[in-house]
């Protein structure tokens, strides 16, 4: 039994509202302290960064405040230190406030909040000098972390109507804070602005008042509390008492959040089930991103139809639910049909290229089957079938955030391995363990499900909506970087870049879901869809900001509109729906290919560079599934009468949304360009630019080749090198982005370009030095395939240099070849500057068009005129001094070598044609040792006409 105590016990006692004072003031003093001290002994070094100093920037820091100098670290340190004691104090007091019978949530809370103040300690005492990774890691953490304890915060807020009003105010103030913090962060280190980081310190200093200042509204909460000291004899065993449930109950209107997600426990099977059911809907959506790639390995070896191509109808494979024995046996065993695709993911163990597209081919039928038969499954239980359409649409979510981390690849694709980025095993073993988990109480049947006099509407219309649906997700949405190049047009930056802003890519397609499942009723409206008609009108026809605002809209369009559209398909035979659906998807990515494969196959010319007509098609289809779904009894107003059960059965699903938005936030700032790239040789001043026609990053055997071309650049020290074949944002080419792994783990800027909507294959140039202005140019094509090419003016040693990237013409057409010569010499002539040419051209040395690039007609000289052994790579330059030249043999990566020059900064040009021996160039100035043969990984330097040493670069005077 608890003793029973006296007043005269009592030693202290303290309201505990000086607790969030005494928290409130200390962490103040910490970062005020240090901003004083450190603009009173450091000021002009405080203010300095990589770009400016004083005066263009006059105003510190957080980061630069609190760094490493003395005294004002220590300051920082002690009183951040002192913090920590009322830090957990505050955390206790807020979880015994707000902790009621059968609810987690204020435990959770609660070690959100214990998180933070740790890894607040971690990235205070592992300063960035210290351990670059792990202060990252913890500051990376703390942020993330603040997003759940501050909504947690809000939604457990006692009813205290000038605690909940601050409380708004703050975070309102702290998230919208957000905002023009990243934009001037941006124009500071993409674009490099005077000032900008200046007004970018102010919004981070911001940031943490308002971050501490929501922590001082608990002072308004906890004057129900008071810490009491006795002198007590015996164990204690007495309980806290928590916030009285009657205040509650007298005043039930004044909570900050009714929402039913948060009463009750936290059911922890339940978020594994949910958990398992995305990772379900991640492996269809993986296995079928991935169809594409697989398939476009034939018609690229065989430049040209293969046959190898109709397995680009496997997605409609659900045509076969038209058969009611087939219906019903799929139904009763989903489980089996589920597992069976995940073949798709265990085809990597297949070498050779036709049985691996066999297997994935075979996979992506059994996936759309499933999924398509779950849906129909459900179609009697409108919060199952909810969740199965939350489980593969967040699938779709998570698909585009594991390539946001891996670059561009998924890292359960059958064409990565272990040394190519790929997680392979363990995506097996998952998507079993997911499948087995999410199909094992499934209870349904394969029978007819007709509600008396419901309406359902035209099984036809909807199909196409549907089709049109699933293309828009695909081609647009399956990787967060494809809208953005389609919005890009080179430097100097005017519009998003693929890392951070991928990350809002995909937040909007969270919001988009949310407000789905939310509100789906506003989906169907004319309304939403003249919304997201104008997105895709924009994002067709503009570029920059304006062009990605309209892929926002339309991004929460799909988004938004697909659990209507797929709840409506559930309605009507799942062959009718989801079989016609994906067989008009179909359609729609042949469509989407014709436009750029136009000159090698039939009937190309018909659709030559109509994207704006696909975009058309698709918006039109949709528009006609909305139509019928206005027309019919809506699934969505059955659902009303049980719209909170329908909440709490996809709470779960909405909160590992939540979870995945936290987790694309701290990708992309892993991710976020450093932009202090340095060359490899830059006491020399030389500068080592290549041409290299990467074949769309697969390789000879059906692999994807961006690390073993890493690798290469790396090895071979190119400082500029220009990529052609080299635009993979289709559907056929898996909707990647090679060139932004390749600059960000080499440290290079990069210039995709023309874009994925101007119908090219693709050059991209990547420079250590910085990329100044570029401008992409489409070449006279008027029979063949279109020509892109780069003009770019890089910052070389403080000398303006231009490079063109370029890509000529096919064989096949001549006109086309000779009006392009015409039209690049013409940009080369006219160009004060050194300039050099990393190209494609499609001519014999000496001969034909090679007369327009070389020559009076361009002012362009070859690298080595004596090389008679070349038909397409080509480099030329003028006004700039040649040192050196190398052709290194291709390996097994693509069916094109790399081209090496070396050129030299501010010393006299000659274009004398004078050699000299290895012995005679610096060492600095040499290409690498180890590219002689034999050579390495397949790589070696080419022996050359006239040279008797072997397979050795050559040197000029």
């Amino acid at each position: 039994m608890a003793p029973k105590y006296k007043e005269g016990d009592v030693v202290f006692t303290l309201n505990a509202r000086w607790v969030s004072w005494v928290h409130t003031a200390v962490a103040y003093c910490a970062f005020l302290g240090a901003l004083f001290v450190g603009c009173w002994l450091h000021y002009q070094k405080i203010v300095q960064n990589e770009h400016y100093g004083y005066p263009e920037e006059w105003f510190p820091s957080v980061s630069a405040t609190i760094g490493d100098r003395y005294p004002e670290r220590s300051v920082f340190m002690v009183f951040i230190a002192m913090t920590s004691g009322p830090r957990f104090a505050l955390v206790g007091l807020w979880y015994l406030l707000t902790k009621r019978p059968n609810s987690n949530l204020p435990a959770i809370i609660a070690g959100v909040g214990v998180f933070r103040t740790l890894t607040c300690g971690g990235w205070t005492y592992v300063t960035s000098t210290d351990d670059h990774d792990w202060h990252d890691i913890f500051m990376i953490s703390y942020l993330v972390a603040t997003l759940p304890w501050t909504l947690g915060c809000l939604a457990l807020s006692p009813p205290n109507p000038e605690a909940v009003k601050w409380r708004k105010r703050f975070a309102g103030l702290f998230f919208g804070t957000l905002v023009p913090l990243i934009y001037f962060f941006i124009q500071h280190k993409v674009h490099k602005v005077a000032g900008a980081y200046t007004i970018y310190a102010f919004f981070e200093w911001a940031l943490v008042l308002f971050d501490v200042a929501f922590d001082a509204v608990t002072a308004y909460d906890f004057n129900t509390f008071e810490v009491v000291v006795r002198d007590v004899k015996g164990l204690s065993r007495g309980d806290a008492k928590t916030l009285k449930d009657s205040v509650k109950d007298k005043n039930p209107d004044q909570s900050i959040i009714q929402a039913s997600t948060f009463d009750g426990p936290y059911y922890w099977p339940a978020v594994l089930d949910a958990a398992s059911d995305i990772f379900s809907g991640y492996v269809f959506w993986s296995i079928l991103t991935c169809l594409g790639v697989v398939i476009w390995y034939f018609p690229l070896w065989h430049m040209g139809i293969s046959g190898f191509e109709v397995f680009v109808m496997a997605p409609a494979a659900p045509l076969w639910l038209a058969i009611p024995a087939v219906r019903s046996l799929v139904i009763k065993n989903i489980r089996v049909v589920h597992l069976l695709s995940v073949a798709g993911v265990l085809s990597w163990l297949v070498k050779d290229p036709v049985y691996r597209l066999f297997t994935v081919g075979t996979a992506v039928s059994l996936g759309s089957i499933a999924w398509s038969a779950t849906w129909y499954a459900e179609r009697a239980n409108p919060n199952r079938l909810q969740t199965r359409i939350l489980a593969w649409t967040i699938g779709l979510v998570l698909s585009s955030i594991s390539k946001f981390a891996n670059y561009g690849n998924n890292p359960i694709w059958p064409v990565l391995n272990a040394e190519g980025g790929g997680w392979n095993k363990t995506g097996v073993l998952l998507a079993v363990l997911a499948i087995w988990r999410s199909t094992r109480q499934v209870n349904v049947s394969g029978g007819d499900y007709n509600p008396a006099a419901q309406k359902k509407g035209s099984a036809g219309l909807i199909s196409l909506g549907l089709g049109a649906l699933f293309f828009g997700m695909h081609s647009l949405l399956s990787d967060s970087s494809t809208m953005i190049l389609w919005v890009w047009e080179g430097y100097p930056v005017r519009g998003p870049i693929a890392s951070p802003h991928g990350a809002v890519t995909i937040f909007f397609m969270a919001v988009g879901l949310f407000l789905g499942t939310s509100i789906p009723q506003v989906f169907t409206t004319w309304t939403a869809f003249g919304i997201g008609s104008v997105g895709a009108a924009l994002l067709t026809c503009y570029s920059h900001w304006t062009g990605y605002y309209g892929a926002l809209a339309l991004t929460v369009y799909l988004m938004g509109v697909a659990p209507s559209l797929i709840t409506a398909g559930a309605q009507h035979n799942p062959a009718k729906t989801f079989g016609f659906g994906f067989l008009f998807y179909n359609f729609l990515v042949l469509f989407h290919v014709w436009v750029v494969a136009y000159a090698f196959v039939p009937g190309g010319p018909l659709v030559r560079e109509h994207t704006d007509w696909i975009m058309a098609t698709m918006m039109i289809a949709i528009g006609a599934a909305v139509f019928t779904i206005q027309t019919t009894d809506s699934p969505h107003k059955r659902r009303s009468a049980t719209s909170s059960s329908s909440r709490k059965a996809s709470a779960y699903y909405i909160h590992i949304l939540l979870a995945l938005q936290l987790l694309s936030a701290a990708i992309a700032y892993l991710r976020f360009p450093t932009n202090d790239y340095q060359p490899y040789h830059k006491e020399e001043k030389l500068m080592t630019a290549g041409i290299w026609t990467t074949h769309f990053s697969l390789d000879n055997d059906l692999w994807t080749s961006e690390y073993r071309i890493r690798d290469a650049l790396k090895e071979l020290e190119i400082d500029v090198i220009g990529l052609l074949e080299s635009d993979t944002q289709r559907i056929i080419m898996g909707n990647r982005d090679a060139t932004a792994f390749l600059a960000e783990d080499l440290g290079m800027y990069v210039d995709f370009g023309p874009g994925p909507n101007k119908h090219t294959w693709g050059s991209a140039l990547l420079s250590k030095f910085p990329i100044v202005n570029s401008t992409h140019h489409l070449l006279p094509s008027p029979v063949g395939e279109l020509a892109p090419a780069i003009e770019a003016t890089l910052d070389v040693y403080g000398t303006l240099v231009d490079v063109f990237v370029f890509h000529s013409g096919q064989e096949e057409d001549p006109e086309d070849r000779r009006l392009q010569s015409l039209y690049l010499s013409k940009l080369m002539a006219a160009t004060p500057r050194p300039a050099i040419l990393l190209s494609y051209l499609v001519t014999k040395p000496e001969q034909g068009n090679y007369n327009t690039y070389v020559g009076d007609k361009s002012t362009m000289h070859d690298i080595d005129v004596s090389d008679w052994d070349r038909w397409c790579e080509y480099i030329l330059y003028k006004d700039i001094k040649r040192v050196g030249y190398a052709r290194v043999a291709r390996g097994t990566i693509t069916d094109t070598e790399i081209q090496l020059g070396k050129f030299v900064i501010g010393e006299p040009v000659s274009y004398t044609n004078e050699r000299i021996s290895e012995e005679q160039v610096p060492p600095g100035r040499r290409f690498p040792d180890m590219f002689k043969p034999p050579g390495a990984r397949g790589h070696f330097y080419h022996v050359l006409d006239g040279d008797a040493r072997g397979g050795a670069p050559r040197y000029y005077a």
